[in-house]
Parts: C-alpha cells; sequence; structure tokens
C-alpha cells in the first residue's frame, strides 16, 4: 500500500512492469514541491475522473452547437459559475424565538 501522503494524488504512468506501475507524482516538501518516482502495485491505482468529465462535456457541446445551427440559434457552450442559492426564512413549529446577545462586561475595581 502507498504511503499517506501519495493517497488520492493524480499521477503520470512513466514505467509498466508486471504487476506494478510506476509513476511520478508531486509531493509538497516545506516550501517548494519536488517530482517524486513511485512504484506501485495495480490494485492500488485507478484512472482519473477528471478526464471522462472533459470528454462528456466536448460530446455534450458538440450536439448542442449542431443543434444551435440548425436552428439558426447563438447558444453559448461556456461554464457558467454555480450562483448563489436565494436567501428564505426558517420556521420553526411552535418553537419560541430567543434572542442571544453577548454578557455586558462589567469593570471590578
Amino acid at each position: 500500500m502507498p504511503y499517506k501522503a501519495y493517497h488520492g494524488k493524480t499521477g503520470r504512468v512513466y514505467n509498466v512492469t508486471k504487476r506494478a506501475v510506476g509513476v511520478i507524482v508531486n509531493k509538497r516538501v516545506k516550501g517548494r514541491i519536488i517530482a517524486k518516482k513511485i512504484n506501485l502495485r495495480v490494485e492500488h491505482i485507478r484512472h482519473s475522473k477528471c478526464r471522462d468529465d472533459f470528454l462528456n462535456r466536448v460530446v455534450k457541446n458538440e450536439l448542442v452547437k449542431k443543434e444551435a445551427k440548425a436552428s439558426g440559434i447563438f447558444v453559448s457552450t461556456r461554464r457558467a459559475p454555480v450562483v448563489p442559492r436565494t436567501s428564505h426564512t426558517v420556521k420553526g413549529k411552535g418553537i419560541a424565538v430567543e434572542e442571544e446577545c453577548p454578557i455586558r462586561y462589567e469593570f471590578i475595581a
């Protein structure tokens, strides 16, 4: 099992053997980042999902652009940031509202 500093890290494969894979991983040591070469058993690695999300987004964007071109409208394929949720009031059922305030400071001489 790989050391705890490498758990969840993304790396690049540089060597493949029968039972293990050599991976280049960035490790932060004090103020700098060092590229480390580690050998991992095949059971302890998995493919990164970020590339899958990107490819799915590309396919979806191509379909949207094709439909927009056929209908003659403009469609933006850029990713928009998530907007904050709207405000709302939390209501308690049969619970009295209790106001809290700090205790007044009293100077004792």
